[in-house]
């Protein structure tokens, strides 16, 4: 069977990824314009400045938008459908893609909130959610 694919680490994401062990979610913060953004990048996507600062996230959200997944686009996926793929609204403001995991993911409407958790990736932990109904 094939393995599900590890996050990759590089310079501008490394601080993220030592978090996520932590379980803890990181956004950045523009030290210039005070920005909030997902996805660990070097410049800010509103201003460019390279001045950037880690915030922790609360965890929590709603769901902006989701698809079941029914058919695996890999061997890696296949024990894993039907899952589901969502974009979280998190509670500080930006937009994440995760996944939505637990016995009632199959049941989510959008605007659902929820609460973040865990799951293990080969050495890597990632951060995906769970419904807080």
């Amino acid at each position: 069977m094939t393995a599900l694919l590890e996050p990759t680490r590089n310079a501008d994401s490394q601080e993220f990824w030592d978090a996520m062990q932590q379980e803890k979610l990181l956004l950045q913060e523009c030290g210039d314009c005070g920005a909030l953004d997902f996805m660990p990048r070097h410049m800010c996507p509103v201003c460019w400045s390279p001045n950037r600062k880690w915030r922790e996230a609360s965890g929590e959200g709603t769901v902006h938008s989701f698809s079941i997944v029914r058919r695996a686009s890999s061997p890696a996926f296949a024990s894993r459908v039907p899952y589901v793929v969502v974009l979280i609204d998190l509670a500080e403001g930006p937009r994440m893609p995760s996944a939505l995991v637990g016995d009632d993911a199959l049941s989510v409407t959008i605007g659902d909130p929820v609460r973040m958790t865990f799951e293990a990736r080969g050495e890597e932990k990632l951060a995906v959610f769970e419904l807080a109904k």
